[in-house]
């Protein structure tokens, strides 16, 4: 599969989003190193912090069906605005992938791209608990 069709999967999912106040369809498509992939899209609540965004609802696909291993995400919104996952989805990426994972952000015509290393140097671990 090509970046391209990634990101076209990522922009298919926003027509599920549920965006009642903010408008703002996001979608998100991760693949996994076995070439599997899952989807997620924002779903919003009125009180803003229960709301699910893209990335997390497509980790949690792929966890919920025991996937381990991922090589990339595409994240696309409506507007094709090239956004990236935010910090609280590039930690929740960080959780599950390595710093190397590839994302590529939809802006439109073309797209950015960068690994998950780059958006969150420094990451909060498991070792740093300790």
């Amino acid at each position: 599969m090509n970046d391209e069709t990634l990101v076209e999967m990522a922009r298919d999912v926003q027509s599920k989003a549920h965006v009642p106040y903010s408008e703002y369809q996001v979608g998100a498509a991760l693949e996994t190193a076995a070439g599997d992939v899952y989807v997620g899209c924002n779903i919003e609540n009125a009180n803003y912090s229960n709301s699910l965004h893209a990335e997390e609802v497509a980790i949690a696909e792929a966890i919920k069906e025991g996937a381990t291993e991922f090589e990339r995400i595409a994240v696309s919104s409506s507007r094709r605005d090239g956004v990236t996952p935010c910090g609280m989805c590039r930690q929740t990426l960080a959780e599950f992938c390595g710093d190397d994972l590839r994302v590529i952000c939809d802006e439109g015509e073309s797209t950015s791209e960068y690994t998950l290393g780059e958006l969150l140097p420094d990451t909060i671990t498991e070792e740093m608990l300790e």
